[in-house]
């Protein structure tokens, strides 16, 4: 049986003891009912390591564990994919999220664009962040990731397009080229993904005029939260971890 799986931001190491955060404390305590002496899977998302642990504690309102063995540093991926999306209404935009990092993406940017519908002052931006690091979080527990992707802060269209890397490639249905039509990218490459509505002219015209490389995907035209995971899946078909 599959032993439970949870995040802690924090420090790990074998032999250390130590308390479980509320979230999952709640988890473990209301969710699983789990009893002292069960064994359970932590992560911090930050040395590429997983840790066994045994609990020592599971009462109400705390929930405490020893952890008892480590395993090695999760290898690089063959392929490091970035993620530029159009910020779109909460359940795709937790969706896109969720899935992208199922899929392995490395790196995630909201961007606002022209056509971003979610309007958010800068307290609910923060919020929506938090929000956003437990999607990314709760994903990397399920597959059984180590690393936990980047999450940058919100910007703008613009200001994604002024440090973008190399290997930018813009997801545009009337683009000429698909992606087995490009170069195989050497370690790298970042998707850029619109909103609700896809891009404008201007925006389109943007890009271009920055170096990034319109590529469609097929002869259809996908929805905000489909596009990105396509492109994804297809990447790691193509150059990553699907082979």
């Amino acid at each position: 049986m599959r032993l439970p799986r949870n995040w802690v931001p924090q420090p790990l190491a074998e032999g250390d003891e130590l308390q479980l955060p509320a979230g999952v404390t709640r988890h473990v305590q209301q969710v699983l009912r789990m009893k002292p002496g069960q064994e359970i899977i932590l992560f911090n998302g930050a040395d590429g390591r997983d840790y066994r642990a045994t609990l020592i504690q599971a009462g109400k309102k705390a929930v405490a564990a020893r952890i008892t063995a480590t395993s090695e540093v999760e290898p690089p991926p063959r392929l490091s994919i970035g993620l530029a999306l159009g910020i779109s209404r909460s359940e795709r935009m937790d969706l896109a999220l969720q899935k992208s990092v199922e899929l392995g993406v490395a790196q995630i940017f909201p961007l606002f664009t022209e056509r971003t519908q979610v309007k958010l002052s800068l307290q609910r931006q923060q919020k929506r962040l938090q929000h956003w690091r437990r999607i990314v979080a709760s994903a990397c527990e399920q597959c059984g990731r180590r690393w936990l992707p980047v999450l940058h802060p919100a910007q703008s269209y613009c200001q994604w397009l002024e440090h973008r890397g190399k290997n930018a490639l813009f997801l545009d249905p009337g683009a000429k080229l698909s992606l087995p039509d490009i170069d195989t990218p050497e370690g790298h490459l970042c998707f850029l993904s619109g909103p609700e509505g896809g891009f404008s002219e201007e925006e389109r015209k943007a890009a271009i005029a920055a170096g990034c490389t319109l590529v469609r995907l097929g002869p259809r035209v996908l929805r905000t939260e489909t596009a990105p995971l396509a492109a994804i899946a297809a990447a790691q078909t193509l150059w990553g971890d699907f082979l």
